[in-house]
């Protein structure tokens, strides 16, 4: 593995917008004491989102259970559990007047159920005040827990996002505790429960995987009927974290979109600063739409 520190290209920019919608959902999280994986995971995306008036809300505190090498999330031993706080990212929904919500957590592997019961809890806040608002769910493993699952199907997010991050030969090495067959069997049960519930997984680039790997990686996605992939660069947040072994380009990026659609899924997001979140609202009205359209014969 090379320990030479590649230098960031010329098209991985972050467009810097701190404007008057920025600050108003920064001092809004404040106020509500609410966590966003934008900013506990340094997601390069956070001025053009929160410019757009759009945020994924971290559940279930700011500490993490585990401590994957990719992620600058603070890892420990979590003190928090805020029966209150479902209410609260919903109050925040509502004040933003979102059309789509993100809702994730950190692993809470010392909860019975992982956390299942605050996400379920937290669908329902938001359905109450925004009806038509749009909820996606992006949640850990559980530790493989079909029951915790099914708390969280049974509260029918309008999209079940899990993440297998990296591809298969990687993935004890980039994860810690997650299993690469584990994540697939969970994507597979969330479809068994909830058919009509579109799924999604991203993985992220630049950590040692081989092209054929990538391609590999989305069959097997596809092979637990994945509706929606994305597909981004890694970027080390820092020095502790694993090295970046390479930038792919642009051009790269957009093969492996086609790629991606080729093999059937509803959607792909692929490019260098793509993150699960982003562009999800655009996510789930493509997979909508797949479902409208009549089957050609």
């Amino acid at each position: 593995m090379s320990k030479t520190k590649q230098p960031k290209p010329d098209w991985i920019r972050i467009k810097l917008t701190t404007g008057d919608n920025y600050k108003e959902i920064k001092n809004m999280m404040r106020s509500k004491t609410l966590h966003t994986v934008c900013e506990e995971a340094r997601c390069p995306n956070i001025y053009e989102c929160w410019a757009n008036r759009t945020a994924t809300f971290m559940i279930l505190g700011d500490i993490c259970t585990r401590a994957c090498r990719f992620c600058a999330v603070n890892t420990g031993l979590p003190t928090e559990l805020d029966l209150q706080e479902p209410e609260r990212v919903a109050e925040a929904a509502e004040q933003m007047n979102l059309q789509h919500c993100v809702v994730t957590s950190v692993a809470r592997d010392d909860l019975k159920d992982g956390g299942a019961s605050i996400f379920a809890a937290t669908v329902k806040a938001i359905r109450k005040r925004l009806p038509l608002c749009s909820v996606e769910v992006l949640i850990p493993d559980f530790m493989g827990s079909e029951d915790a699952l099914k708390i969280v199907m049974d509260a029918k997010p309008d999209i079940l996002n899990h993440n297998i991050e990296t591809v298969e030969r990687l993935s004890d090495r980039v994860r810690a505790k997650a299993k690469y067959s584990r994540s697939l069997q969970l994507l597979a049960n969330a479809k068994k429960m909830q058919p009509d519930i579109p799924t999604k997984s991203s993985i992220m680039l630049g950590v040692g995987e081989q092209w054929d790997e990538i391609l590999q990686a989305m069959d097997d996605l596809r092979a637990v009927d994945c509706d929606i992939m994305t597909i981004g660069q890694y970027l080390q947040p820092s020095p502790k974290h694993l090295n970046v072994e390479k930038y792919y380009t642009p051009e790269e990026f957009a093969q492996l979109k086609e790629e991606g659609m080729k093999r059937g899924f509803s959607h792909v997001e692929s490019g260098p600063l793509v993150r699960s979140s982003y562009h999800a609202h655009e996510q789930v009205k493509s997979a909508q739409r797949q479902k409208e359209e009549p089957v050609s014969s």
